[in-house]
């Protein structure tokens, strides 16, 4: 695969995971700093990794928040809790079990800001029950 098919398999699949709406937001902001990062990572990250077919979707997906919640990166951990659940088929209750498991290998301490942090995409979705 050369590069121009390699950054359109991962613009297309970059749009299935993370939505239009976040893909076509961050393209609006590319400028001459970021341009190459934004290529390497559609080529790469969405291109090569995410399209290989070992895993699935979910299983990547799972393992992309839980390495998120490992890294305290919080907005990345948003970003693909959001996604997630609004283009992915996961459910509130999914995203709760990765931070319990997530609770025991990574600390109570990340998984309880991650709790906050999920909580609060789950409630802009409109999707928090009451207990």
């Amino acid at each position: 695969m050369d590069d121009d098919q390699r950054r359109d398999q991962g613009t297309a699949q970059r749009r299935k995971v993370l939505g239009n709406a976040w893909v076509d937001k961050s393209a609006a902001g590319k400028n001459s700093f970021n341009a190459d990062f934004l290529d390497l990572i559609t080529r790469y990250a969405w291109g090569e990794i995410w399209t290989r077919p070992h895993f699935d979707e979910r299983t990547r997906r799972v393992l992309v928040i839980g390495t998120m919640v490992a890294l305290g990166q919080w907005d990345e951990f948003r970003l693909h809790v959001r996604a997630a659940l609004s283009e992915g088929g996961f459910t509130p209750d999914d995203i709760k079990e990765i931070l319990l498991q997530q609770a025991i290998y990574c600390g109570v301490p990340a998984a309880n800001h991650a709790v906050k942090e999920a909580a609060g995409v789950v409630q802009e979705l409109g999707l928090l029950d009451k207990p």
